[in-house]
């Protein structure tokens, strides 16, 4: 892992960390999407507890098990027109779907990437229409939600 060193002043800026707010999601040939928040890029290993029988110590071991990766939340703003996670999610139903790969790009003040996470035959669980409330001011904001068959994090 790679140790920031504090330097004097015109040296500090490549020390900070990447801002969160810039990123780019692509979705099989769609690219570039607008997308306001991702969430649940979480890799996981189950821990095995393991004791055999002659063994003098009175617990057990732990070793790594299979490793479970979180399903993945994006959240959109709603614009006119734009219905495509309703159709996606209804061809479910159908069986006729096709699962694509999901890749979220972390981008520095330049626009280039820095890392890279891409989700492996990704389908969508669910979607989430806004709420709706006639006293707010906010945008409306619409939610998927991705289940995959793996994740591959790289770093550029």
């Amino acid at each position: 892992m790679a140790t920031p060193t504090a330097g004097a002043g015109d040296q500090q800026d490549q020390y900070w960390p990447l801002p969160k707010f810039y990123f780019s999601v692509d979705i099989g040939d769609f690219t570039d999407l607008p997308f306001q928040e991702v969430s649940g890029l979480d890799i996981s290993t189950e821990a095995i507890e393991y004791r055999h029988g002659n063994n003098p110590a009175f617990s057990a071991i732990k070793m790594p098990g299979m490793i479970k990766y979180a399903d993945v939340t994006l959240k959109k703003g709603v614009f006119t027109g734009d219905n495509e996670f309703y159709n996606w999610i209804s061809e479910i139903s159908l069986n006729t779907y096709t699962r694509v790969n999901v890749v979220i790009k972390l981008l520095n003040e330049a626009g280039d990437t820095e890392f890279t996470w891409t989700l492996a035959r990704a389908f969508p669980l669910q979607v989430t229409p806004t709420d709706m409330n006639s006293t707010a001011s906010e945008a409306a904001i619409e939610t998927i939600v991705f289940a995959h068959e793996g994740l591959t994090v790289e770093a550029a």
